[in-house]
This record gives C-alpha cells, structure tokens and sequence, in this order.
C-alpha cells in the first residue's frame, strides 16, 4: 500500500491544476507555469480544491507510480508557489566563482574557467565568492544544475577541497606519514 500516494495534494489559493484525460498536467502560480506528462495509467480527480490519485490495480508497477505521480504533482505545486533552492559551497585556495551576465565563471584550479550558461528557469546568485546559490521552480532541474556544477570539482577526502552542497559533510581520510 502506498502510504505517499493515498495523501491528498491541497491546492493553494492562486494556483492553477489543469490535467487532461492522457495526465498532462499544467501547473500556474504565482512564480510562473510548469507542465509535465504524467502516467496515463494513474487516475487523478481534482474536486473542491483537493487532489487524489488513484491506481487502477494492485500489481507492483502500479503500486510504485502511484506514490511517484502524487509526488511529481506535490513539487509542481509548491515550485509554482514557492522556489526551490540549491546552495553550494566552494572550498579550497583560490577556488571561487563569479556571474558576468547570464553566464556563471568558476575557477576551480583547472588551466582555464568554466563557464557555464545558466539553464532555462533557472537563476544563478553568487552572494559570495564561495557560495552559489541556484533557484527555480523545476526541482528536477534545480537539482540537477546543481549536481552538474558540483561534478566539476568534486570534494576530495584528504584536504576537502572542491565544490559540496551545503551541510553536506565530507569523510576526511589521514594521508601519509613521513618518517
């Protein structure tokens, strides 16, 4: 049983849901409109403000799509009213990044920058040189700008020098001992 699936999604005041019968469904709040192709398979009712969705069988796929799709249709929902956030932290000497325009340049110890161009719907905010913060209301692809920026520098375990999430704590190992 799908303890996530069976929960009711309320809908905020200001906030749009319109689901077609193939469960496309389009998402308009007051930070902007996201759509998505949702299964088919799922059945979703929308009645005085309050979503349910239903699975046609009990078979295992079904079981795993339906606590997949409430959850799909809960961060459209909350994107559109409230952004979702990544922070990232840049550690190491002289590992830093900087936004010129639309374009995000990180120094992160190669021969050259990185230049990256900040994706559709997403914005990019450099607070401080170590800090970067990316905002949207795609969690999918917050997250994965976010996981693409880290990938360039990853933390390494002996000094914990790179690009790491906030929060995210880095296992040390001891290096080598000299004699």
């Amino acid at each position: 049983m799908s303890r996530i699936g069976l929960k009711p999604i309320t809908i905020p005041n200001g906030v749009e849901v319109k689901v077609d019968d193939k469960n496309f469904v389009e998402v308009k709040g007051p930070k902007g409109k996201i759509d998505q192709q949702l299964s088919p398979e799922m059945a979703i009712k929308i009645e005085d403000n309050i979503i349910t969705i239903s699975r046609p069988t009990e078979s295992k796929k079904h079981k795993s799509l339906h606590g997949l799709t409430r959850t799909l249709m809960a961060n459209m929902i909350d994107g559109v009213v409230e952004e979702f956030s990544k922070t990232l932290e840049i550690q190491g000497t002289g590992y830093r990044a900087q936004k010129q325009g639309k374009k995000l340049v990180l120094n992160l110890g190669f021969s050259h920058p990185i230049e990256m161009e900040d994706p559709e719907g997403i914005v990019v905010e450099v607070p401080q040189p170590n800090k970067i913060v990316i905002k949207g209301i795609d969690k999918q692809k917050v997250g994965n700008y976010a996981a693409v920026i880290r990938s360039y520098r990853e933390p390494e375990p002996y000094k914990g020098k790179g690009v790491r999430y906030e929060g995210e704590m880095v296992r040390r190992k001891v290096g080598k001992t000299g004699k």
